[in-house]
Parts: structure tokens; C-alpha cells; sequence
């Protein structure tokens, strides 16, 4: 799984033209390198908000993969799962749709949710 993912933004042409000279100038070994730092520059000044956040939610940081193995010890066991992530939420390619409806009640996800579209469909009225 790759640790990065793409995204797409919007610049005024200023803006965009004084990036590529920074980066002309050294400062940036390119744009992405430029956006990457402002956007890491950024979290840091709000990282109390949202440790906050994360507490006061109950939410994961990072990566949490759901599979058949874990999801049908839980459905043995009664229990439904509430993912809730800032991260990534991975569900395993062997979980099918009836599982993952069964096992897990909602889902919200700061970030990104993988899943088969079979089981992003079945969970569609629970991704919040």
C-alpha cells in the first residue's frame, strides 16, 4: 500500500508562480516538496486541535485494516465495530459485503477508506 496519496489543488497563478520560484531557487526541491512542507508546517501549529480532537472523538491515528479473521471474531463474539479514523481504514479484500455489514456498525474516516466497491456499497448508509 502506498503511504501517500494524490491530491488535486487549485492555485491562483501568483501563487503557483512564486512556488516554482522558490523552487528555482533551492528552497524546494519541486512543488510537491513545497506543498508537503507547508501543509506538514501547518498541522504542526494546529497539532493540539487535533489531539483534542482525536481524544474527545475516540479516533484512531493511522492505519487500521479490518479482515474476515478479526470481522467474524467479532460477529462470534456480538459485537459491532465503529472505525473511526484519521488515517487510513483498510478492508481486506476477503471480507465480503454480508460481513462487513453485519460487523460493522458506522465509519468515519479523516482520510482514506479502501475497500472493494462491492463493500463500500454494502456500508454506504453507515460511512458518515
Amino acid at each position: 500500500m502506498a503511504d501517500t496519496e494524490k491530491l488535486t489543488i487549485n492555485l491562483s497563478v501568483v501563487d503557483l508562480g512564486q512556488v516554482d520560484l522558490l523552487v528555482e531557487q533551492g528552497f524546494y526541491s519541486n512543488r510537491s516538496d513545497f506543498i508537503r512542507t507547508a501543509i506538514r508546517n501547518q498541522l504542526g501549529t494546529h497539532a493540539e486541535v487535533v489531539q483534542q480532537a482525536v481524544v474527545r472523538k475516540h479516533l484512531v491515528i493511522g492505519v487500521l485494516t479490518y479482515d474476515r479473521k478479526g470481522l467474524e471474531a467479532r460477529r462470534a463474539a456480538g459485537e459491532k465495530l465503529v472505525g473511526n479514523v484519521v488515517g487510513l481504514l483498510h478492508i481486506a479484500d476477503d471480507v465480503t459485503p454480508e460481513l462487513a455489514r453485519g460487523t460493522i456498525q458506522s465509519i468515519k474516516i479523516y482520510g482514506v477508506l479502501r475497500a472493494s466497491p462491492a463493500v463500500k456499497d454494502a456500508l454506504a448508509d453507515r460511512i458518515l
